[in-house]
């Protein structure tokens, strides 16, 4: 597979109180063509942020500091505005996790698919029609013909964040990033979203760069995972091998809070992670998890740890990181 995507080393800030406050710090990430990434993180942690960076959709308050954000080779931050639109919404699709902040509710739903359909494909009114309804059905939305001139309230939430994904499909994009496409959501129709989202990306031949707070909603959706603290990336590894052996602290306590039949958190005793997230203008120095690592080291308190390779494939930033990380790794589950 081909590049798509490529970031190294973004960061991003943003003024508070008249000063910047780093909420990504030098993150990379790699999409290949066709490929399904999960990003999963606590709430505030900047996975959001990336998603707009990626876009060039940032407040006014927020800047770039470094870094550079390629797609197909072509580096997004340098590129005209009039350029950039046609990668944003056009090869690059988006849905966010609130389908109703999404849809304008006094159109109807044909009306703005199909608006969407024109504003990247050159098309007439009558076409552009005829493609909403085909686009209403690729995402299930049936009989797609008869809800055309249905209007957002008449939807579910299940059915909304299907038409939001059809807009984000109008222009035929080689990308899609999903923002917490299924957190409003309950189980049952998580679960459909997620699995609809599988056979896009395999009958169309998209990538999926999927956001999330959840690592079980990746586990069967995603090939490879990156995992964000704190504005970082601390871990990143194929699906597979992240869930087998987590070499980060962090990645296994995420892991160990899943709810699991025949646990004992059955009965009550869910683990968790000690303390919480600290805020991105008061970083503690060092590791950013020190403050709520169980196997923190001197070292941790005072230096930043680079990222090191995992003996299972991918990479981790801790220092821990040594020939021992999958039998550390193990140890972690089974005192979890």
């Amino acid at each position: 597979m081909r590049d798509l995507l490529s970031i190294e080393n973004l960061s991003v800030a943003f003024e508070v109180g008249g000063r910047w406050v780093p909420v990504l710090r030098r993150v990379s990430l790699q999409i290949d063509e066709g490929d399904s990434v999960g990003l999963v993180g606590e709430s505030g942690s900047g996975k959001s942020v990336m998603a707009l960076s990626v876009l060039r959709l940032l407040p006014r308050a927020a800047r770039v500091i470094e870094g550079r954000i390629r797609f197909k080779g072509r580096d997004l931050l340098e590129l005209p505005e009039t350029q950039m639109r046609t990668i944003r919404g056009g090869r690059v699709g988006i849905v966010f996790q609130e389908p109703m902040t999404s849809l304008n509710p006094v159109f109807s739903i044909g009306f703005q698919v199909a608006e969407a359909v024109r504003a990247h494909r050159p098309m007439g009114s009558g076409q552009a029609r005829a493609e909403a309804e085909r686009l209403l059905d690729l995402v299930a939305i049936t009989p797609a013909g008869e809800r055309l001139d249905d209007y957002p309230h008449q939807f579910s939430g299940g059915q909304l964040q299907r038409v939001v994904l059809a807009i984000a499909l109008a222009a035929e994009p080689e990308l899609l990033i999903a923002d917490e496409p299924t957190s409003a959501l309950d189980v049952t129709v998580q679960a459909e979203i997620l699995e609809l989202l599988g056979e896009l990306r395999s009958r169309l031949g998209l990538a999926v760069l999927l956001i999330t707070h959840d690592l079980a909603v990746v586990a069967e959706t995603c090939s490879r995972v990156s995992v964000m603290y704190a504005g970082q990336i601390v871990e990143t590894a194929a699906t597979r091998d992240l869930f087998d052996a987590p070499a980060h602290p962090y990645t296994r306590g995420l892991l160990a809070s899943i709810p699991r039949l025949g646990r004992p958190e059955v009965r009550g005793q869910l683990p968790t992670i000690p303390g919480q997230a600290p805020a991105l203008g008061d970083l503690p120095t060092g590791c950013s998890f020190h403050p709520r690592c169980r196997e923190v080291m001197e070292q941790c308190r005072v230096d930043e740890p680079e990222m090191a390779r995992r003996v299972s494939g991918g990479e981790a930033r801790c220092f821990l990181m040594d020939s021992s990380t999958v039998e550390k790794a193990e140890i972690g589950r089974e005192d979890s």
